[in-house]
């Protein structure tokens, strides 16, 4: 009688024991954590997204918004069955604290309850926004690189758009945030301006630099005629177009093609034209 009830009570503690396993709950979505971050114990993943190429908007020091692109991940997790969970703070901190031992930078924290990090290590920039959700981890980090481009801007297409409208708009010129200089990955769209200029000697165009609307009204202005001027210029030095068929100008966030308000349009807003003189 006593075998017996003991073996009862063995198969009832492994029940017990299986059955607790299964409270831990198994990632979603092919879903597995950033090499940078091991997970907060007692979590797990129900919600993941691996984008190759996006982008998603940080906070700097004065809480200036700064949309970062590059490769995408985020992370949701949720908390096993019986595991306490952890305030919105001491989830920030724990994140904070394993971003500086690794000598990156807290750029802004509890900020909306958020906190945004930057690391750069080997060359690689790396940007991290941590928040949370009635306790719940969210993470989003954007590795930070420029796109693979696959669309190039075609000579013959930007010709007929200016005989039909008088202008064109260029996408595939790529610029660092405020900055004017030429990214090695706008070679071909320049190329194919340079094609345009050489088929018809006739043509003469301004070169004419737009931004969105974010930052400083006169920021942008300025910015917008330096990145015309470094276009013209490059068409100029490696293409060998003569300097007077090129007329710089920058018209900031003057001459939207679409609302600011959503960031496929500041994509669309931030441009270079050209428009034929």
């Amino acid at each position: 009688m006593k075998r017996i009830v003991c073996t009862l009570l063995s198969v009832a503690g492994l029940l017990f024991l299986f059955s607790g396993i299964s409270l831990a709950e198994e990632d979603r979505g092919g879903g597995k954590d950033h090499s940078l971050f091991n997970r907060l114990p007692g979590t797990w993943i129900y919600q993941y997204e691996d984008a190759e190429f996006d982008a998603h908007t940080f906070r700097d020091e004065k809480q200036r918004e700064i949309k970062v692109e590059g490769h995408r991940y985020f992370f949701r997790y949720g908390y096993n069955e019986g595991v306490k969970r952890m305030s919105a703070l001491q989830i920030l901190r724990n994140y904070e604290n394993a971003v500086k031992k690794i000598g990156g930078t807290v750029l802004l924290s509890n900020f909306d309850e958020s906190s945004y990090m930057r690391i750069v290590n080997n060359g690689k920039e790396i940007w991290v926004h941590v928040t949370s959700n009635v306790g719940e981890p969210i993470l989003t980090i954007v590795e930070k690189q420029a796109m693979t481009q696959d669309i190039v801007a075609n000579a013959e297409a930007m010709g007929k758009d200016i005989k039909t409208t008088g202008h064109v708009s260029i996408y595939g010129i790529y610029f660092d945030t405020g900055k004017a200089e030429i990214k090695p990955e706008s070679d071909a769209a320049i190329a194919q301006i340079a094609k345009l200029l050489k088929n018809n000697n006739a043509l003469k165009v301004y070169v004419v630099g737009h931004t969105d609307n974010a930052g400083l009204f006169d920021s942008n202005m300025k910015l917008s005629k330096d990145r015309a001027d470094a276009v013209a210029k490059t068409l100029v030095a490696k293409h060998g177009i003569a300097a007077g068929r090129l007329k710089s100008y920058g018209v900031g966030s003057l001459s939207p093609v679409a609302s600011n308000r959503t960031d496929d349009g500041k994509a669309k807003n931030r441009r270079v034209e050209l428009v034929e003189q």
